[in-house]
């Protein structure tokens, strides 16, 4: 018998095909979970994190979708259910950014900005919920950005990612009663390709953070899978920093 804490579940990742979504696909599956992934404009490195899921005995299903598309999201979550049967944790971690000064911004930026991670979180957690019994699981992942914007131009970004602070309380209301739990993870500075630790602001950031380093997708990945767990059964409605002190 697998002790793995997430044997038997089904997972969907939104963005799960590179940086942190990719982190998140496979620490869900390496702990017992079948994930499905979406992507929008990388499938080969979507299918290289199914390969890689595959490889380690996993299953694994990539799904082109872009979260802005309201039928592509909801054909996702369809398609999840329709492959493995069942849905019971939701990995809302597609989004977008655009940094401008708020006089400069175009309306097809802020559209395009609250289109991803806004309506597509919405879009993709009320279909995900019509799947879901007594212990499934909402996770966000939000942004530090939310309660600290430590420079000019990201007032629309920390817009859209207050809004999601605000909805997972919200939704840890309307789905208690259900035994669904909603949590909202907000990293500080990470690693990845759209954000290197290495690069024109890094140092900058660095400077910011208690720590003194960027954070690692897998760190965030493990918090991620403890909350889609039956050890966090009593977790809901929180808005949970992994910051390395950025916000102290």
């Amino acid at each position: 018998m697998s002790t793995k804490k997430l044997t038997g579940k089904v997972a969907l990742v939104t963005g799960g095909s590179r940086g942190l979504g990719a982190a998140i696909a496979k620490r869900l599956a390496q702990d017992g979970a079948a994930v499905a992934l979406t992507y929008t404009s990388s499938p080969q490195k979507a299918d290289e994190v199914v390969l890689a899921i595959e490889a380690a005995g996993g299953r694994a299903l990539a799904i082109r979708a872009d979260s802005a598309n309201v039928e592509a999201v909801k054909n996702a979550i369809a398609e999840t259910v329709k492959t493995f049967g069942r849905l019971d944790i939701l990995v809302n971690n597609a989004g977008v950014g655009a940094f401008t000064a708020i006089d400069q911004i175009s309306l097809d930026d802020f559209d395009r900005l609250v289109a991803v991670n806004v309506k597509g979180v919405f879009v993709a957690t009320q279909e995900a919920v019509r799947h879901m019994g007594e212990g499934g699981r909402i996770i966000m992942i939000g942004s530090v950005n939310s309660d600290l914007m430590p420079f000019a131009g990201g007032s629309v970004y920390a817009l859209t990612k207050g809004a999601i602070a605000s909805f997972t309380r919200g939704l840890a209301r309307d789905l208690g009663p259900r035994g669904i739990t909603v949590n909202n993870i907000q990293p500080g500075p990470v690693d990845t390709d759209m954000n290197p630790a290495e690069g024109p602001f890094a140092e900058r950031m660095k400077s910011m953070i208690a720590l003194q380093r960027y954070g690692q997708s897998e760190e965030v990945a493990g918090m991620v899978s403890y909350l889609a767990s039956a050890e966090a059964a009593f977790i809901t409605g929180a808005n949970l920093k992994i910051d390395g002190g950025f916000t102290a």
